[in-house]
């Protein structure tokens, strides 16, 4: 069975909208897109390319999609294995897909994640996709959670966990804080604390 991974940047509140750059998304009126920069450090960037370098495919909403697929199809050469990862792309409006292989997800979102969990492959790999995290929760499909924790605030912006979110129990598999503080941490699902 193929598991679900969540990897994501949060703030201490929460916030994994826009950390990478200033214009990532800006949506809502977020305007501090490109929080993580000032907290790069070699041993983060050696947990974030360990992590980038597992087998995996995506499964990213439309708004990641789009955000993602002009970028990485130009800079491949940062990180190869993106480029050839089935992109699994939850949309009920999308009904092609430019950046292959990939396949469109639309209709019972989560009943089409719990099929493709059940087929052979590799882990799939959830980054961004705010909306898409909320039905994952919802219905009990996230597997892990692989998190980079920043010791800031952001006071506004899209959660990790948002309203709406089931109850649901880790445990931690893996902690290490960066020399500028940056904690971070993986999670598995307990299914037997549920």
């Amino acid at each position: 069975m193929r598991k679900i991974i969540v990897v994501a940047h949060l703030s201490l509140d929460g916030v994994l909208q826009g950390p990478g750059g200033a214009d990532e998304d800006t949506s809502g009126g977020f305007t501090q897109g490109g929080w993580i920069s000032r907290f790069a450090d070699e041993g983060l960037g050696k947990v974030i390319r360990s992590q980038m370098n597992t087998p995996f495919d995506l499964l990213i909403g439309r708004k990641t999609y789009d955000i993602w697929a002009p970028y990485w199809v130009e800079h491949g050469e940062i990180w190869q294995s993106v480029n050839t990862a089935t992109k699994y792309v939850a949309s009920n409006t999308m009904t092609e897909a430019a950046w292959q292989p990939a396949v469109i997800l639309n209709g019972d979102i989560a009943s089409k994640i719990s099929e493709i969990k059940q087929q052979p492959g590799a882990d799939l790999h959830v980054y961004g996709s705010g909306n898409l995290l909320q039905t994952l929760f919802k219905h009990d499909l996230v597997d892990a959670l692989w998190l980079k924790i920043y010791p800031l605030t952001l006071g506004a912006g899209k959660r990790l966990f948002a309203e709406g979110t089931i109850p649901l129990t880790f445990r931690m598999t893996e902690n290490q804080v960066s020399s500028k503080g940056v904690l971070v941490v993986n999670y598995e699902r307990d299914h037997a604390q549920a």
